[in-house]
């Protein structure tokens, strides 16, 4: 790669529908990282994508990904767009012989997120998925106290994911109500926070789930017209970790007040909770902690688990840069970076069984 790591973003365009997650965190986490240069936009459209690269200050547009991903000042491909598009776009990075930065989920399926990485894997390229609760400094930090047993052994855990569910979407939203496209409650406000615990605590060993769709239409707003929703909207698991722990998760989308995310862990020694206001993933997160019978107390984050530069601004692009800065240290140091795509099949793997285990009314073994 070059002295910075030159990379081409496909789906941060200034006309977005959605949630424009590429033109709002990952295209000011680039401008703030010195490892990075945003060398190129690439949008569906020509005139889209001369706006979008003036708009973000890039050095080139592009309308077609292949041409994006075989120029020569590209090193790393990174997708931002609807989960349906991400496995085309992905194998053009890949068959370009680029390194890829896929958003989370990686893939509609399973079976398209191990299509992906088995590729990468056996061309040897770096890969990266946007499970950026990997990378928040508060996760990062109660990760290392559980390690060092300052809670001694986890007996049990509890997470609680309640987030926003709207009930009239536009053309940019609307689609995630068809539970083929990969994109629903479960995948994302539970797949982020599920990640989180797993990253905390480890993966899970067997598990048993229930799915339910409690609203069952939302509202267009461009025809006023009910649309039929069959993803799933309340998801409820009960497992046990690989270290032993009993853990629950609940996982809801909700019309009014959601309370946002809510980890509760119990150990021999103490207590840990992680609490935000709406995901891990975007944070801003806080770390309470009490040894003994103390009280719980706010936990301060040691400065060294901070990698983006003072004023980055907190929201979506605070993660994606700290996990773009952990991602061009791994890189620098000759290493993968953990956070990539077997990781992300790791996690598919379990969404999957939970789809299961529902499916099916049994425990699934993992």
């Amino acid at each position: 790669m070059a002295n910075t790591i030159r990379t081409g973003i496909v789906g941060a365009t200034v006309t977005q529908g959605g949630s424009g997650w590429g033109a709002n965190a990952h295209v000011p986490a680039l401008h703030l990282l010195p490892d990075y240069t945003l060398q190129a936009v690439c949008t569906a459209h020509e005139d889209t994508a001369q706006a979008s690269k003036d708009k973000f200050d890039a050095v080139h547009a592009f309308h077609d990904i292949d041409a994006m991903a075989q120029h020569p000042e590209i090193d790393l491909v990174v997708v931002c767009v609807r989960v349906p598009g991400h496995k085309n776009l992905v194998m053009a990075g890949l068959h370009a012989n680029k390194a890829v930065f896929c958003e989370w989920p990686l893939g509609a399926t399973l079976a398209e997120a191990q299509e992906m990485a088995t590729f990468a894997k056996a061309c040897g390229l770096r890969t990266i998925v946007g499970l950026q609760a990997r990378s928040d400094p508060t996760l990062m930090y109660a990760r290392d106290l559980i390690h060092e047993g300052y809670i001694g052994e986890v007996l049990t855990a509890n997470l609680r994911v309640i987030s926003q569910q709207a009930l009239e979407r536009g053309a940019g939203r609307i689609w995630q109500g068809d539970r083929t496209n990969g994109a629903n409650t479960l995948t994302i406000a539970g797949g982020h926070a599920i990640d989180g615990l797993c990253y905390v605590l480890g993966e899970f060993e067997a598990l048993a789930a229930r799915l339910a769709t409690r609203i069952t239409a939302w509202k267009s707003t461009e025809t006023g017209q009910d649309v039929p929703v069959d993803s799933p909207d309340t998801i409820s698991v009960a497992g046990v970790l690989q270290s032993g722990a009993e853990v629950s998760v609940h996982v809801a989308a909700i019309p009014f007040h959601p309370s946002g995310t809510r980890l509760e862990i119990y150990g021999r020694d103490g207590t840990m909770v992680l609490a935000a206001p709406g995901g891990f993933n975007i944070g801003p997160n806080v770390l309470y902690a009490a040894q003994g019978n103390a009280p719980l107390a706010e936990m301060p984050i040691p400065a060294p688990y901070t990698l983006v530069p003072e004023g980055t601004p907190p929201g979506p692009p605070r993660n994606v840069a700290q996990a773009y800065r952990r991602a061009a240290q791994a890189f620098a140091a000759g290493t993968g970076f953990e956070v990539d795509f077997d990781l992300a099949v790791t996690r598919h793997t379990l969404i999957d069984a939970i789809e299961r285990s529902a499916a099916e009314a049994h425990v699934v073994q993992l």
